[in-house]
């Protein structure tokens, strides 16, 4: 028979156990899988969890009938809490005449900006397979390099509030939208401009591995015209660290655009 000091030892145990496993249950809530995509890509993953965090290198090649443009980014994405995600990014573009195209007639070699965004999902059903979230993304616009010390550093803002819904079809088949306004204040004018953006995607994952095939469908929305980009792409695993992802640009409706190639790095340590 167990005496009181053995009963209230051996009942704190199980308290304490229990408590355990009830922080490690909350430090750990529920994700769902989805695949993401690679050109317009998210803040971090839907449901984020504390401690997560990742590191993206990309470039981006493209040309119009005058001149070719080479773009490049870094992007640093981490989650201080469940299901917040924080970014920042660095963008770069550098442009090129074509041999018929006087270089003044082309834009001037860049850092396009810095962006910081937020993304929260409050939202995320393991029974739904669906996630969904809210953001915020603010970028600083720098002049061409050319300009530095002749004018503005820093010639504008954009400011984007954005919404993403994700669902997963079976074990699969993902889907997701992400869209946003791009409300931009260029220093120096009267008013801002607002353009919309609405991302779609479609994708599948190759059953047993985390690779995964798919098309994104980009719609940008300005002065009351629509122009449509397709971006079938591939991300590949190649270890438990690291990641690629290829993607062609097709538009539809822009003429003076060829298609383009994407290429991202992934690092998740």
């Amino acid at each position: 028979m167990k005496t009181l000091k053995q009963i209230l030892i051996l009942g704190t145990i199980q308290f304490l156990g229990c408590f355990l496993a009830m922080s490690q249950t909350s430090s750990k809530p529920v994700k769902v899988s989805h695949a993401e995509p690679i050109f317009q890509d998210l803040v971090r993953d839907l449901g984020a969890r504390k401690g997560e965090k990742e590191f993206n290198i990309g470039a981006d090649f493209s040309s119009t009938k005058n001149y070719r443009e080479n773009g490049y980014l870094a992007e640093y994405e981490f989650a201080p809490i469940n299901r917040l995600g924080l970014e920042v990014e660095t963008d770069f573009s550098f442009f090129s005449p074509k041999k018929e195209t006087a270089k003044e007639q082309i834009p001037g070699n860049r850092l396009d900006g810095i962006r910081f965004s937020a993304q929260y999902s409050f939202f995320v059903s393991e029974k739904a397979k669906t996630s969904l979230a809210i953001g915020y993304t603010q970028v600083l616009e720098f002049n061409d390099f050319k300009n530095y010390g002749k004018g503005k550093f820093i010639t504008g803002l954009t400011y984007s509030p954005f919404f993403v819904a994700a669902k997963r079809w079976g074990s699969n088949i993902h889907t997701l939208v992400y869209t946003y306004p791009a409300i931009q204040h260029e220093f120096g004018e009267n008013g801002t401009s607002v353009d919309w953006e609405i991302n779609s995607s479609v994708m599948y994952t190759i059953p047993n591995t985390s690779h995964f095939i798919g098309v994104e469908v980009n719609k940008e929305i300005s002065h009351g015209k629509m122009a449509v980009t397709l971006r079938p792409q591939v991300k590949i695993k190649l270890d438990s660290h690291f990641a690629v992802g290829v993607v062609t640009g097709i538009p539809l409706n822009h003429d003076h655009q060829n298609n383009s190639s994407f290429f991202r790095l992934v690092y998740e340590p």
